[in-house]
């Protein structure tokens, strides 16, 4: 991005007008109040600072991309109006994501292409949904929060945690995590970095002291449960169905079965519980079930479009299973603010697009969270040092067979799309591995065992394992089913404290019979069940 920015600003296709109007600390004419002598990103992209210039094959050194390539889509972005840039999720997952979040949202500013139709200001692109039915939620009593990728560090040290931790809402934690309750999620084990770290934080009931699941089934996370509560499937219970980010509709889930056995739907026992603190009332809205609570939400929200939509009454809802809204909004982002900047400023101190930030050059850790974006080497990236003992870059991708870990324990999926690690040719010629061989992928965080795909789908240098197979350690903690958190770091993005999924240094080797390998671990292994 830097490369494509370099040939943007070279070559004099840069919309300057917009950067001039709408954007603060492009360049030195256009700095924040007392910040004049720091770093532009105009500067910063033609070299004056580091007498490196961040052109096209500066960028293919480091990124592997041609540099005719960079070039032509630099120029092509530039010239072809409007233009969306739409990165997904994948590119922030990085150690290093913020920076080309921020990147690409650069990009969209020095074209121009933010608050138009058909333009996009970066990241997911994401629509707003109509108006949908929802339960109403309660307000924390405690105003204390915490990245969600940093769970087991407040187990850890939560009363240590701070404001550079990522807490927000009070100035410290007052305390460590002590209580779970863990529903309908596989999050404690399986879906978090680094999995032996994991395990040895939970095990500690020194630590947190109280776990209490929720599940269909016997997760590796529901294996950690002080008290395992059986729940009831999509079949057992009723609900409204929302689409996931997109989508003019929404579903009526309608039960067939009576739940099966002991299981219980989560709203029910949670329900008792509050009835024996003595919140029953409130927990319940009045004493509401499941069906009265549904009934209730979607006639407040068809209260509330009534003019704009035509909803049906609850029972035809219910009944026909599904409502297409008629009307989809329409939304462009920051369109207000760029039509009418005057009288509707970007909501950031300064009132304009903040492409130089002095609440982030406040934080004081500019290689890492610098004050413009720039790129920034990634640790567990090439240039770690750990790269010389582990030169592989390891990515955690997600498969069409699994959602996260739901169906890993399907074995009709397993037939579509077997689970491996995918390896380029090149690495897998020079190590001795063939297509289908068994082999270990490990670091001193731990090792996995799994079959190997060659395959020239990745590039050399580079292993790629679909995150979400059910952790299965064997005797001596290898785990044997292939899940990539078994390896992957729990050391947080800078800025968002976020989870690095595609920054792992790690290496691969023929699973020999006669071999063994000895890692020093940063845990002492020990069979779990």
């Amino acid at each position: 991005m830097d490369g494509m920015a370099y040939v943007i600003l070279s070559e004099g296709l840069q919309n300057q007008a917009f950067m001039d109007k709408f954007c603060i600390g492009f360049d030195s004419a256009h700095m924040p109040p007392g910040m004049e002598g720091e770093e532009n990103y105009k500067d910063y992209v033609l070299g004056k600072y580091d007498s490196v210039a961040k052109t096209p094959e500066w960028a293919s050194d480091i990124t592997g991309a041609p540099a005719d390539a960079v070039r032509s889509l630099a120029r092509k972005y530039a010239t072809l109006r409007p233009a969306a840039l739409l990165q997904g999720y994948g590119p922030q997952r990085n150690a290093n994501g913020e920076q080309t979040v921020r990147s690409g949202t650069m990009l969209a500013c020095l074209t121009g292409n933010v608050g138009i139709p058909g333009g996009n200001a970066c990241g997911y692109g994401l629509v707003p949904l109509p108006k949908i039915p929802k339960i109403p939620a309660f307000q924390n009593a405690y105003g204390g929060k915490i990245p969600v990728f940093l769970w087991t560090d407040a187990i850890l040290r939560g009363a240590d945690m701070t404001e550079r931790d990522g807490v927000t809402g009070v100035p410290k934690l007052d305390t460590p995590i002590k209580l779970i309750f863990n529903l309908a999620g596989n999050m404690l084990i399986n879906q978090h970095s680094d999995i032996n770290r994991t395990t040895r934080i939970l095990k500690d009931t020194s630590m947190c002291e109280f776990i209490v699941c929720s599940d269909l089934f016997m997760t590796p996370s529901a294996k950690f449960a002080d008290i395992l509560l059986p729940g009831t499937s999509m079949f057992e219970n009723e609900n409204i169905c929302v689409p996931w980010r997109e989508g003019n509709y929404i579903l009526y889930c309608n039960k067939a079965v009576e739940p099966l056995y002991e299981s219980r739907f989560e709203y029910d026992w949670l329900s008792d519980v509050a009835r024996e603190l003595g919140v029953y009332d409130k927990f319940t809205f009045g004493g509401k079930d499941l069906h009265a609570l549904l009934e209730d939400s979607y006639n407040k929200t068809r209260i509330e479009l009534t003019g704009r939509e035509d909803m049906p009454d609850f029972e035809t809802f219910a009944r026909d299973g599904i409502y297409r809204y008629r009307k989809k909004p329409q939304y462009i982002a920051f369109a207000d603010n760029i039509s009418d900047f005057e009288n509707h400023p970007f909501p950031t101190p300064s009132g304009k697009i903040e492409i130089f930030s002095p609440r982030l050059l406040s934080k004081g850790n500019p290689s890492e969270i610098p004050a413009i974006p720039k790129y920034t080497p990634a640790f567990e990236g090439p240039g770690d040092p750990r790269f010389a003992k582990y030169p592989l870059q390891l990515v955690g991708w997600h498969t069409k067979r699994r959602t996260h870990s739901i169906h890993d324990n399907n074995p009709g999926l397993e037939r579509l799309e077997p689970h491996k690690v995918w390896i380029n040719e090149a690495d897998a010629s020079s190590r001795g591995i063939r297509d289908d061989d068994e082999v270990f992928v490990f670091n001193d965080r731990g090792k996995i065992k799994i079959r190997a795909r060659v395959t020239d789908r990745v590039v050399k240098g580079v292993l790629a394992i679909s995150q979400g197979a059910w952790y299965t350690p064997g005797a001596d903690g290898t785990d044997l089913r292939g899940c990539v958190n078994t390896i992957s770091t729990s050391r947080p993005t800078p800025l968002a404290k976020g989870n690095p999924q595609h920054s792992n240094l790690v290496d691969i080797v023929l699973a020999l019979p006669e071999q063994n390998i000895n890692l020093q671990l940063s845990i002492q292994y020990s069979k779990l069940w």
